[in-house]
């Protein structure tokens, strides 16, 4: 039996959880161990850190808007393509986590005062195929699954870069 979406308390657990346990895989790293690759065109800890703050740049921007306007459409921007117009990847890591630690906690204090309403809130999204209805909810539960998804692959280049 296919689980239900999670919940938005699930989800703001999710994303309180996500970056402290991003913080527990890289403990101890030295910059040099966060840049390197676990094997050659692999992500290290850094591209890894650099994708997510990609895609919560751009699911966080949907977010936004959704909330500050009444049904908008926005254009889908893939993440993939969104972190060449970033310096993220060029960054050292602990001053990206800052960011990301920074951007995270506005988030949650934007999503930790919302009625169950404006979780409802939609916008129409284009550009990428046939137009989609995609609410709040969709977009804070992407955000935390897909860093969710990262976790294990993170874990396994720590503990290789760490021999």
């Amino acid at each position: 039996m296919k689980k239900d979406p999670l919940t938005t308390v699930e989800i703001l657990a999710l994303l309180r959880e996500n970056p402290a346990r991003v913080i527990e895989l890289t403990a101890g790293l030295t910059p040099a161990q966060l840049r390197t690759p676990p094997e050659p065109d692999a992500w290290s800890l850094t591209d890894n850190l650099a994708h997510l703050r990609a895609c919560a740049d751009v699911w966080g921007d949907c977010i936004a808007t959704m909330l500050a306007e009444e049904h908008p459409t926005i254009r889908a921007i893939n993440p993939r393509g969104w972190i060449k117009r970033t310096n993220y990847r060029d960054l050292e890591f602990a001053a990206s986590f800052a960011a990301f630690t920074t951007q995270r906690e506005a988030l949650l204090t934007s999503l930790d005062a919302l009625s169950p309403e404006q979780w409802a809130r939609r916008a129409t999204i284009t550009g990428a195929g046939a137009p989609l209805t995609r609410d709040v909810h969709f977009y804070a539960r992407w955000l935390a699954n897909h860093e969710r998804t990262h976790l294990k692959p993170m874990a396994r280049v720590a503990a290789t870069v760490r021999g």
